[in-house]
């Protein structure tokens, strides 16, 4: 029997180049979707910048809140790529060449290899390597502590090689009920649905398209029967009022 027990994770992403507008996040949604799959649900997800202080800090409480925080970006070869050396702060430990990267590395690399490229060979000590099958540079894992790449297809190639190897419990199901109708006049009926259904959740996200109002609800379960039921109950319920859902988005 799958764990029932929910697991939590937490992204910190990194980057002046995110704050600053220059450069647009990419890895949220996707980490989302991946950990849901793993049966990890994402609680948090916070944007810092290049500085040791900010890092360490959101490193501390993302620990303590949740069961594995992930970080993206700061891994690179510059003097700005300062991740490595705010997480092993952050656990308390020194910062030592990989032997494992340093050999991979040199191997990508060839003879273009240099003192900065070896940079990314830094690891907290105790730290494990994530394969990163796109670029030379290996992601880490030490404990709790996910670090990945800010590149999108880098970091999703890290985390294909972590599917199946983190422990969580129950992924999230949803299913999505649309309706021509303002959220705002069917609130009571989205609160009786969840009240009748405990462990269920009911987004609600509007729109406006060719010129009328509508609304998708989306519901959330870990259980596909409470599931399944909490939408003949929201589709009932909204029929009864004298709206048309649809079985799906609009």
């Amino acid at each position: 029997m799958v764990n029932a027990r929910i697991w939590t994770a937490a992204l910190i992403v990194i980057g002046d180049e995110i704050l600053s507008g220059r450069t647009q996040d990419a890895n949220l949604a996707y980490l989302a979707k991946w950990l849901n799959i793993q049966g990890i649900q994402l609680v948090e997800a916070r944007v810092v910048p290049d500085q040791m202080g900010a890092i360490v800090a959101a490193v501390n409480a993302c620990r303590a809140q949740c069961d594995y925080v992930f970080t993206t970006g700061g891994i690179g070869p510059t003097h700005d790529d300062i991740s490595v050396d705010a997480v092993a702060e952050a656990l308390g430990v020194p910062v030592v060449l990989h032997p494992e990267a340093e050999a991979m590395l040199r191997q990508y690399y060839g003879e273009r290899i240099t003192e900065a490229r070896l940079r990314m060979a830094r690891v907290p000590e105790g730290a494990d390597l994530i394969e990163n099958p796109v670029s030379g540079a290996p992601g880490i894992r030490i404990g709790r502590v996910f670090m990945l790449a800010g590149v999108p297809k880098i970091t999703q190639g890290m985390l294909a090689g972590l599917d199946g190897k983190l422990e969580g419990g129950l992924p999230v199901l949803d299913r999505t009920v649309g309706a021509w109708v303002p959220e705002s006049s069917v609130s009571d009926i989205l609160i009786a649905v969840e009240r009748e259904k405990p462990g269920i959740q009911i987004g609600s996200y509007p729109f406006w398209r060719e010129g009328r109002i509508g609304a998708n609800f989306v519901i959330r379960s870990r259980e596909q029967a409470a599931l399944d039921d909490a939408a003949a109950r929201l589709m009932d319920a909204l029929s009864a009022a004298g709206h048309q859902p649809l079985d799906g988005a609009i």
